[in-house]
């Protein structure tokens, strides 16, 4: 069985393009970041993890930043949504990681079909 660092270190691997797939339809605040990723993914996420990885991507231009008032809550919220860059980062990303997994589908595939017979 592969040890749980493997499984942690592949799911850190896709975390980005994950979050950055949440805001493709528009613009989240951190827990509806967090629950699409769980409810969408089953990526059980927490926000220690998740802040870091959106102020990068903030502070590469693919994702803005805006803290909003909340008239029924009283305390703002930070909403995040993607830039133009952002759009096409995700859709380069998305490009990218489907051709790898058709690669690796190539590759485990027969591994997966001798192991039902």
């Amino acid at each position: 069985m592969p040890d749980e660092n493997w499984r942690s270190q592949l799911r850190k691997g896709w975390l980005e393009l994950a979050i950055l797939a949440t805001l493709w339809d528009g613009r989240l605040y951190g827990l509806e970041i967090l629950r699409r990723l769980e409810n969408d993914s089953d990526l059980l996420v927490t926000e220690g993890t998740i802040y870091p990885v959106l102020n990068r991507l903030k502070e590469d231009g693919a994702v803005r930043a805006e803290w909003e008032e909340q008239s029924d809550s009283g305390h703002p919220r930070k909403y995040y949504s993607l830039t133009a860059a952002g759009r096409r980062r995700t859709l380069t990303m998305a490009h990218e990681s489907a051709e790898f997994m058709r690669q690796m589908s190539g590759l485990l595939g027969p591994l997966l079909k001798e192991e039902r017979r």
